[in-house]
């Protein structure tokens, strides 16, 4: 299998791309390490990967905690001895025009959205420095690299997380870590079901191949990124967003 012997964490993994990220990894053997704030739901994934006979453990905490996330860092690597994989994937909307945005819309969503990102980032890549290995990858989206309107706070802690991701893979390409980010588009999630249906439409129509993106053809993406097949690959962003933008 593609991940045997590896330890991988990923953020936001309750649900959505998160969920489906951590399945794909526990499939080639990885042993996933799923965060996420939503402890019912964070538990019933850890449940059914192991269902699936996958190895998974589960930290429920908030990635905008700096102490907790180091805390938690610390206890993933007493247990598992090393840190392999992270996938960067914890993110929140709080939608609102500017003119009507509340400072608490603004601060929550770049608190989880880029913040965690560099919380976890930070205690996790010294770890692999010490192996000279790992993969980092990041979620991104792309309105972080378009904008949208009534999407500020979003548009902007995404497109933080791109050049995050690229200061950092300049920081730390040297000791065999690499950094790379995905961009969506429209995926169909819990998420985007929220929207409604003119919003829907609107999407559809700037969207060359006229269907909506799925979780799977995210955490290929992501698969692959995380696979020494892309061992030369860094700092890079990769679209998966049917040609919204090209």
């Amino acid at each position: 299998m593609l991940f045997s012997g590896k330890v991988s964490v990923i953020t936001g993994a309750s649900q959505g791309i998160g969920k489906t990220i951590a399945f794909e990894l526990s499939k080639e053997g990885a042993e996933v390490v799923l965060i996420d704030i939503q402890r019912e739901k964070l538990e019933e994934v850890t449940r059914n990967i192991r269902a699936s006979s996958g190895k998974a453990t589960a930290y429920c905490l908030n990635v905008c905690n700096f102490d907790e996330v180091a805390e938690t860092v610390a206890s993933i690597i007493h247990k598992h001895k090393k840190i392999d994989h992270l996938v960067n994937n914890a993110g929140i909307t709080r939608d609102n025009l500017l003119m009507r945005m509340k400072e608490e819309e603004w601060d929550s969503v770049m608190e989880v959205n880029l913040k965690g990102v560099f919380n976890f980032s930070k205690y996790v890549i010294r770890n692999m420095a010490s192996n000279r290995y790992g993969r980092i990858v990041n979620i991104s989206s792309v309105v972080g690299q378009m904008g949208n309107a009534g999407q500020t706070n979003y548009s902007a802690s995404k497109a933080g997380v791109i050049g995050f991701t690229k200061s950092l893979a300049r920081e730390i390409a040297a000791r065999g870590i690499t950094v790379n980010a995905v961009a969506p588009g429209y995926i169909a999630t819990s998420m985007t079901e929220n929207l409604s249906e003119q919003v829907k439409k609107m999407f559809m129509d700037i969207i060359p191949m006229r269907r909506f993106g799925t979780p799977e053809e995210v955490s290929h993406v992501v698969k692959f990124l995380l696979s020494d097949e892309s061992a030369y690959i860094t700092g890079q962003v990769i679209g998966i967003n049917g040609g919204m933008l090209m």
